[in-house]
């Protein structure tokens, strides 16, 4: 697959709007797709696109996502910029993947499997727990923002908490606490124990972080209701059930639900398969370097159960995950290509 057709695959994956739950017409396109480059290539049970190349033994496994967050951006290329939702997060790194693995072919001993999975960003990750018992891979490379010079080998943990409290409606100049000042003090609660738990720990990876993801106030006259929904960013070392019963006990009379939670993760990095990164970068006249990330992703999923040598890795800025303005440097789709390509042969 020559330069132009590789941004071609990538500019109508953008163009098809594919957010979480609505992946269908993507995943039909890819299937297309990677039939014509020569894959064979499928829908599994789960709604993923697969397309597998080579029949060896050793099973080198690309893990991408098709999916999406809300909210479409019009795809355009401006010099060597191109626009759109996923272009970043993450239909670059998948466009990748199977760009280079296109160009490589079949591999004498390998089987090529690349995958875009559904809802990663939902918090369900429906499409790599589809895949859990179904492959049995050597290496995993998970598709995801890096740069095209850096190795991704750790996320986070998360664990998503709803708050509800409903009461009898009171006047406002009497002593009783409001729904609302009540969901605040929660999260002053929240924020308070993340403060206190990272005293002494400087890096990012070892922190709690919590984020208010929501709140929203009613009432229908008699009662007032208020809800919200707070995320914390869980660090290795942390116990998730010593941390739900401190959170428990900071929430009074409100209902808590504790959902979508994965430990945190991080993978090895004497590996045969970051070495193999470190060496195609290096080549491709980059400066390698590891990193670790704050927010979690399939690697979360499939890393403790599969046990094998796995990074994630793929173009992009991850700062631009989720914004209007995201973007991809094609000059950083190619190279990224080009490093794939390399790795593909000699993991």
């Amino acid at each position: 697959m020559n330069d132009e057709r590789a941004v071609g695959l990538l500019q109508e994956m953008l163009e098809i709007y594919s957010p979480s739950t609505q992946e269908g017409e993507l995943a039909e396109y890819l299937v297309a797709a990677m039939a014509e480059r020569g894959f064979r290539a499928y829908r599994d049970g789960a709604g993923n696109a697969v397309g597998e190349l080579g029949d060896g033994e050793r099973q080198i496994l690309l893990l991408g996502h098709i999916d999406t967050v809300p909210g479409f951006i019009p795809v355009r290329i401006e010099g060597e910029i191109i626009y759109g939702r996923g272009a970043v997060d993450a239909k670059g790194p998948l466009a990748a993947f199977v760009a280079a693995a296109a160009r490589v072919g079949p591999l004498p001993g390998k089987r090529i499997v690349v995958v875009g999975a559904v809802e990663e960003e939902a918090a369900t990750s429906k499409g790599a727990r589809y895949l859990l018992d179904k492959f049995s891979p050597d290496c995993v490379v998970i598709g995801e923002p890096s740069r095209w010079d850096r190795v991704t080998l750790g996320y986070k943990g998360r664990l998503l908490v709803d708050y509800a409290l409903e009461q009898e409606r009171s006047h406002t100049a009497g002593p009783r606490v409001g729904v609302c000042e009540a969901a605040v003090k929660f999260w002053q609660g929240v924020k308070d124990y993340a403060r206190k738990y990272n005293r002494g720990k400087e890096r990012m990876f070892e922190r709690l972080d919590p984020s208010l993801r929501r709140i929203h106030s009613g009432g229908d006259g008699f009662s007032e209701r208020v809800e919200a929904t707070v995320a914390l960013r869980l660090p290795p070392g942390l116990d998730a059930e010593t941390l739900k019963d401190a959170i428990e006990g900071l929430a009074g009379e409100a209902r808590l639900t504790f959902y979508a939670g994965e430990a945190p993760f991080r993978a090895f990095k004497n590996t045969p398969l970051a070495r193999a990164f470190l060496a195609s970068i290096r080549e491709h006249g980059g400066q390698p370097r590891f990193v670790l990330k704050s927010g979690t992703s399939d690697m979360n999923v499939v890393g403790p159960i599969w046990g094998c040598p796995i990074v994630a890795y793929g173009p992009g800025d991850s700062s631009l995950d989720h914004t209007p303005h995201e973007h991809l440097s094609l000059t950083e789709y190619g190279r990224a290509v080009k490093v794939l390509e390399c790795v593909l042969r000699g993991v």
